[in-house]
């Protein structure tokens, strides 16, 4: 068959609920051969006026009573919680398909012109017998396995659902999280420029190149979930030396050591590490008569990230103030939380004159489609 039929021969089930009607006729012959123990019995019978009267009241009836109970009360009384409304109204509706049918096989008998006992060989010869042993099993079969579909598939929706509630909630918690940090980030730099300007033009100058590549980065080159470890440690490196042309070095012990020769395979979710040098520069000392040190290590190995942040602090601050300061420290670590909930490692050590972070990350090691960068 030509794949346009095919389509539109589907189409046409699907419009006109044909496979509905096919599935009840096909589960009323095999209930009706089980029952009978001969397949070929009941294809005998079907051929009989009397055997079709018979057949299409069970397809008939049941289908009707199985789709109310799916359609009306399901949603009228199941799914609103009342649920012993529910069980009542199904018990009803079973014992009224079943009463329905067994009046069905009186028809069938006049059609056959015959006595409906003799004709299905019924015995004890009263409608109980046939509404009890005929009618009844076939109708609780019938309904339990509509509602075990139609519950079933309610089931599969609404877990699907909650995916999804859960999907678009955790990318709204991070875009709201990175949006969150991009201006903090940026509040500071701009602050650390505009004092610079009054003390040293040049240097003000060059800190203002070095921060647009920064803003070229996060407006052009990070708006995936995931992006190249490289653009990372890159943009980390560019915020390293805008901080240096910032800071008097001669005040300043700045030990930076990044081996980014093993990561052009990996790719990470952006930002990340960014928080971590931001706070060492923002409250690293300034003693006069003491060493004020910052130290960055950076490496991967066995497809792990290693990052390593320290940086001394005034002693008078007891309470970590990198730890309670700002918003940009407090937003990474949910973050984490999220992108990489089982497979990170964050230690915080504080004393009354040194704050440092250790972070371990394990990287994924291919980029997909939509994390490469055009």
């Amino acid at each position: 068959m030509p794949v346009n039929t095919l389509a539109t021969f589907t189409a046409f089930i699907e419009r006109y609920k044909i496979h509905h009607i096919l599935f009840w006729a096909i589960y009323h012959f095999a209930w009706w051969s089980l029952f009978a123990g001969s397949i070929s019995g009941v294809f005998e019978s079907i051929t009989e006026p009397y055997g079709v009267v018979k057949y299409l009241g069970y397809v008939v009836y049941q289908a009707l009573g199985v789709y109310f109970c799916l359609y009306v009360l399901i949603p009228k009384f199941l799914q609103k919680g009342k649920h012993l409304i529910f069980f009542l109204s199904t018990i009803g509706v079973i014992i009224l398909m079943a009463t329905v049918i067994t009046a069905n096989y009186y028809l069938a008998g006049l059609v056959a012109n015959t006595s409906v006992y003799e004709l299905y060989n019924i015995y004890p010869e009263t409608p109980i017998t046939i509404f009890k042993h005929n009618a009844l099993p076939s109708c609780v079969g019938a309904t339990t396995l509509g509602l075990s579909i139609k519950l079933t598939k309610i089931w599969i929706a609404s877990q699907k659902r909650q995916q999804d509630l859960e999907k678009e909630k955790l990318e709204t918690e991070l875009k709201f999280l990175k949006s969150q940090f991009n201006p903090h980030f940026l509040f500071n730099t701009i602050n650390s420029i505009f004092v610079l300007i009054h003390k040293d033009q040049d240097r003000a100058s060059a800190s203002l190149a070095k921060f647009s590549e920064l803003l070229r980065y996060q407006l052009y080159q990070c708006n995936e979930p995931e992006i190249a470890l490289t653009q990372e440690i890159s943009y980390l490196k560019n915020y390293i030396e805008l901080e240096s042309l910032r800071q008097d070095l001669s005040y300043l012990d700045l030990k930076v050591s990044i081996d980014n020769s093993n990561t052009s395979r990996y790719s990470i979710s952006p930002f990340l590490l960014m928080p971590f040098v931001e706070n060492a520069f923002k409250h690293v000392s300034h003693h006069e008569d003491s060493r004020n040190w910052i130290t960055i290590d950076l490496k991967t190995t066995n497809d792990i990230l290693y990052l390593s942040v320290a940086n001394s602090k005034p002693e008078l601050i007891v309470a970590s103030t990198s730890e309670s300061s700002g918003i940009g420290l407090a937003n990474v670590k949910r973050r984490l939380e999220l992108v990489y909930p089982s497979s990170h490692k964050l230690e915080v050590f504080k004393s009354n004159t040194e704050y440092s972070i250790t972070l371990e990350i394990a990287l994924k090691t291919q980029l997909t489609e939509n994390s490469k960068i055009a």
